[in-house]
């Protein structure tokens, strides 16, 4: 195993799973915080599912920890490795003649990501995880107030016009971070030239919709807060 990590296509193979495993739980992810804007009923009551299942707490959540960091680490490292194989003659190529602004510049956007991924775990992630295993509070509610406070909680983060602007610039850096991150991985996988304008139209589409879908999200909560 340890072999297969050391080899340029092995890396790169585990790369593209990793970020496979990311844009699903995205998408995932996306649909359950777009039932914010139609249910805040259904919203709670997703939200508490997912937030008290054993399953999803103690088996799914720690392999998407790992999935998250495995996949930031990955990508510094191939950054790392291409920086030296270049070389010198980095600095002379003209990269804008054969490549995309998007692929010269993912190791930006994915600081940019990281940088919002920790200030979405103080949002949210921290305090649930206070809530339910430091205080032991499972239950959900909001303040002893019947209700679940999810909704709640997610209205308040957006409150902000500060915080809102932070969030509607990651998710800008998102989608431009999956215009080549999407196409690059199901390249890696070893996906045929036939397929490439397929997949760059898909994956188009996946690195416009869902980014902007967050944002919509933010603003909704932003200017309908009460």
């Amino acid at each position: 195993m340890s072999g297969f990590f050391k080899s340029s296509i092995g890396r790169k193979v585990a790369m593209a799973l990793s970020a496979f495993f990311l844009m699903f739980f995205l998408l995932q992810h996306f649909a359950i915080n777009l039932l914010s804007v139609f249910s805040a009923d259904l919203f709670n009551e997703v939200s508490h599912f997912m937030g008290t299942n054993w399953l999803i707490q103690f088996a799914l959540q720690p392999v998407l920890i790992f999935g998250v960091v495995f996949h930031f680490v990955m990508g510094f490292i191939l950054e790392i490795r291409n920086k030296k194989a270049q070389g010198v003659s980095y600095a002379k190529n003209n990269g804008a003649a054969n490549s995309t602004w998007m692929s010269r510049n993912m190791i930006y956007s994915g600081i940019a990501i990281l940088a919002f991924i920790i200030l979405h775990f103080i949002d949210f992630w921290f305090p649930e995880i206070n809530v339910k295993f430091i205080q032991g509070d499972w239950s959900g509610v909001h303040e002893g107030v019947e209700g679940y406070r999810y909704f709640h909680e997610l209205q308040e983060k957006f409150v902000s016009p500060i915080r809102v602007g932070a969030y509607v610039i990651a998710f800008v850096f998102l989608g431009l971070h999956l215009l080549h991150g999407f196409t690059s991985a199901f390249q890696s996988m070893g996906a045929t030239a036939g397929r490439k304008k397929t997949l760059q139209n898909i994956g188009t589409a996946y690195s416009i919709i869902i980014p902007l879908g967050f944002i919509i999200i933010a603003l909704f909560h932003h200017l309908n807060h009460h």
